[in-house]
């Protein structure tokens, strides 16, 4: 039984790797909420994390696992502790930010 707890604390802990601004991993991804090839907006344990970058490709996503695997060009990553509600989904990052 303590195994079981263990591992799955482990699996939900947040990470981020990024290997030479062009591909970015990362764990405990809830919900990716809009991407295009300049910017990925997901939610993540942590917050809400805003990618902008050039050509963003998502490689793998695993939901269930809370992972994310993306390529392209990094520019920026920004974090934000609000967490928006279903009607705010539509709109950008920094709309939900400064609202």
């Amino acid at each position: 039984m303590e195994e079981k707890y263990i591992s799955k604390q482990m699996t939900n802990r947040h990470r981020l790797l990024i290997e030479n601004r062009e591909k970015m991993e990362i764990n405990g991804v809830l919900h990716v909420d809009s991407f295009d090839d300049r910017e990925i907006i997901l939610e993540t344990d942590q917050g809400l994390l805003a990618m902008r970058g050039e050509e963003l490709h998502i490689r793998n996503l695993n939901l269930e696992q809370g992972e994310l695997t993306v390529e392209g060009f990094l520019l920026e990553l920004a974090y934000s502790e609000i967490r928006g509600s279903r009607k705010d989904r539509g709109k950008s990052f920094f709309e939900r930010l400064f609202k």
